[in-house]
């Protein structure tokens, strides 16, 4: 079951200068930073707050670390800005992405991959699901 609004990712050219922003403008001072090699960008989490399934919802603020990542492509043709919605499940991902799948929505990836946090994450398409990239995680289990 979708229990939460995990995150939402917010495309960049500078990180730091991004990151910056949201905690002088709104005060957002719990910040998580990784690099995810496979998907090529660097990112900051910002919590916002805490959920009622033990989780939390976050900005992700996402720059490209490689021109021919995901992301530096979508940077190219929009600009920055909100580039996904992320749903979070307090199931296994795969089963969520497999049920939404039965519905006709397409799942970008086989398998599940590695997220931030240490969470486990997949696609789904954005022309089934009315334009907008809509993203599935599984917070990491402690």
């Amino acid at each position: 079951m979708l229990t939460r609004i995990d995150h939402i990712g917010i495309a960049c050219n500078d990180l730091e200068a991004t990151v910056a922003f949201y905690q002088e403008t709104y005060g957002f001072d719990d910040v998580h930073y990784e690099v995810n090699e496979e998907q090529g960008v660097k990112e900051a989490m910002l919590k916002i707050n805490e959920t009622g399934d033990g989780a939390a919802s976050y900005l992700q603020l996402i720059q490209p670390i490689r021109d021919d990542s995901v992301v530096a492509k979508w940077l190219a043709k929009n600009g920055e800005g909100v580039h996904h919605i992320a749903f979070g499940t307090d199931g296994d991902v795969q089963d969520e992405a497999d049920g939404i799948a039965a519905k006709g929505v397409r799942v970008l990836y086989d398998k599940p991959r590695r997220g931030s946090l240490g969470s486990r994450i997949t696609f789904l398409h954005p022309k089934d699901a009315h334009g907008v990239l809509t993203e599935l995680v599984e917070k990491a289990r402690d």
